[in-house]
């Protein structure tokens, strides 16, 4: 097959389900309004979880998305999230049937887990003493592909159909590597995004790292990205749908559009754990970005940054943006309202970033008093700021060192079609 490489790639349609909302309109008032969707979960205390912490996705049911029992059968957590953000994203989009049901259209989403319906049908087998009971749909259910092969059944796309998985950064890698399929001329659309699945069963094993916050007697504190007294992460999760689009061909259908996306980079780097960061993968990555959009770090008007909460994690990364853009661009962590959405982050960060710059602000780094001693000055926005952005960034950096970062441009000659103009 002959690749051409086209002109840009926009974004035109986004979906999301998180603890700050399912839709659109509600993530914009608790980004504004610095409201955190972390609670205390009573069940993790009464299993004996280090940290019973965990963000609460609110008001979800899958029949108001059209899922009926039938197909929840091979539906597990991850894939009713990602079936309802994709829904919403391919109708804002504006995507026909003709549009999605060819060759020219595909899926790629990052996924890295769905235990718990593996647990259950292991449960089913031990109670029963045989497999019988656990029924054809569990396997459907319990795949990483979960997502992208009922997707694909749903949409009946006929292109790219697979799921990547990459630890904390699947969801920016997958978008990644949709921006790349079209740019190679090998798809018009791709119907990108992530999932997380939020039940304690995917949680449990990560509790036993200590990498979750203490701080029990005020969950809405928590998460305290870069902050000096933060003390661990908190766990969340979701689903997070981008569609990704030929530039050319979403003006030629008079599309509306979100941004173009403008690079990609990606590193690979271990710190002397799998768990821990490396500091220079961060800098690559963020670097390789810039270096495929072609611009300099003083163009970059925002960084959402992958700070977790987590005492090695913030530290490297404040240590590579101070490295890559000093201490003035504006940053911020949404993961200090959301916690981490793990899997989807890379994912649902890009659509919070998508919102600030339609709405003109950039949303606060809540829970920030000081940066600790041992960290360098960057530029931590606390409170909500009225912003007009350009350019942003968004890293995403997961376990066994896989980094990426993605580059957003918001130029208003290519986003003709902005809500708010």
């Amino acid at each position: 097959m002959k690749q051409t490489i086209v002109k840009s790639v926009a974004i035109t349609g986004i979906g999301i389900i998180s603890c700050l909302g399912n839709d659109v309109g509600s993530v914009v008032s608790a980004m504004k309004n610095g409201r955190s969707g972390i609670v205390y979960d009573e069940q993790r205390k009464d299993l004996g979880f280090k940290s019973p912490l965990t963000s609460k996705i609110k008001d979800f049911f899958p029949k108001d998305y059209g899922i009926n029992r039938k197909a929840q059968r091979t539906m597990c957590e991850p894939a009713l999230y990602s079936f309802a953000a994709a829904n919403d994203a391919v109708k804002d989009a504006g995507l026909s049937e003709d549009l999605i049901q060819n060759d020219r259209c595909g899926i790629i989403f990052g996924n890295d887990s769905t235990i718990k319906a593996g647990v259950e049908a292991i449960d089913i087998a031990r109670k029963y003493n045989e497999t019988h009971y656990i029924g054809a749909g569990y396997i459907f259910r319990a795949m990483n592909s979960t997502i992208t092969m009922n997707l694909a059944a749903h949409f009946k796309t006929r292109g790219a159909n697979w799921t990547l998985s990459a630890a904390c950064a699947s969801g920016a890698h997958a978008i990644g590597q949709a921006l790349m399929m079209i740019k190679s001329g090998m798809q018009d659309i791709i119907i990108a995004g992530a999932a997380q699945e939020t039940n304690w069963m995917s949680m449990a094993s990560f509790d036993t790292l200590n990498a979750f916050s203490s701080r029990t007697d005020t969950p809405q504190k928590a998460s305290r990205p870069f902050d000096k007294d933060r003390n661990g992460l908190v766990p969340g999760g979701g689903g997070a749908c981008v569609i990704i689009e030929d530039l050319d061909h979403a003006v030629a259908r008079d599309a509306k559009i979100y941004c173009v996306i403008d690079g990609y980079g990606f590193s690979s780097g271990i710190g002397k754990t799998l768990s821990e960061p490396n500091k220079k993968g961060s800098v690559k990555a963020m670097g390789n970005a810039l270096k495929d959009a072609s611009i300099g770090p003083e163009k970059i008007d925002y960084i959402n940054a992958h700070a977790t909460s987590t005492l090695v994690g913030d530290l490297a990364e404040a240590i590579a943006i101070n490295k890559v853009f000093g201490p003035d661009t504006p940053v911020s962590s949404t993961k200090s309202m959301t916690g981490h959405e793990c899997w989807m982050s890379g994912a649902s960060e890009i659509i919070y970033t998508i919102l600030m710059a339609q709405n003109k602000f950039i949303a606060p780094n809540i829970n920030f008093q000081a940066l600790s001693d041992d960290c360098p000055p960057i530029n931590i926005i606390s409170e909500v700021k009225e912003k007009k952005l350009q350019y942003a960034i968004s890293n995403s950096f997961g376990f066994g060192g896989t980094n990426a970062a993605v580059v957003l441009n918001f130029k208003p000659e290519y986003c003709t079609k902005f809500l708010t103009g």
